[in-house]
């Protein structure tokens, strides 16, 4: 990489940080990479491949057993589907409704041509490039009612709005019409928004 693009993606990823009052912590590990434990299996099959979760088939969710109201989220993300992928991770929502596979709010989209976009807010739309067939890195930083994203180190979007309360964090099982999907390098900041 050249110096100067590692000096814009670094002072990218800065000013995302500062704008939503982000604080300089070392990351937790919300996934170890060999098991799932931390997280509750929903409504699908999931399994732990090569340092990643797959998700390898139903209509659900895998949703962390702690609930975090402020926090920066760092995760990879890769589509297996070479056409019309989809999933999602899901972040404070009150619960999943009965007789639906996932919760209704917030979500940042993993679908095709909408990777990265939050459902609900039309400031939040990813204009940032993603690596189809690729892992693509993602950082969601969510303090009171505002959020921002970064993609692929590249600031994505920043939004005011959001409701405050305490939620699981999910990843969202959608393999009967989005295919697999892997995840990997998932890591956790807890934020003092309080």
């Amino acid at each position: 990489m050249k110096p100067r693009s590692m000096a814009l993606m670094l002072l990218s990823g800065l000013v995302v940080a500062v704008a939503v009052g982000a604080v300089a912590a070392e990351p937790a590990a919300l996934f170890d990479g060999r098991t799932l434990d931390g997280w509750d299996v929903i409504a699908c099959e999931s399994v732990v491949q090569d340092g990643a979760i797959l998700l390898k088939s139903g209509n659900g969710m895998v949703q962390t057993k702690k609930k975090y109201r402020d926090f920066a989220l760092q995760f990879e993300w890769k589509a297996l589907k070479e056409d019309r992928w989809d999933s999602g991770v899901y972040f404070r929502y009150d619960a999943v409704p009965a007789g639906r596979p996932w919760p209704r709010r917030y979500q940042v989209n993993l679908r095709k041509g909408m990777e990265g976009d939050l459902d609900g807010f039309p400031a939040g739309k990813n204009t940032v490039a993603i690596k189809a067939g690729d892992w693509n890195r993602f950082e969601l930083t969510v303090r009171g009612a505002t959020a921002a994203l970064t993609v692929n180190g590249q600031p994505a979007w920043r939004v005011d709005g959001l409701e405050m309360r305490d939620s699981h964090i999910a990843l969202q099982a959608e393999v009967p019409g989005g295919g697999q999907f892997l995840f990997r390098q998932i890591r956790l900041i807890e934020l003092d928004g309080r």
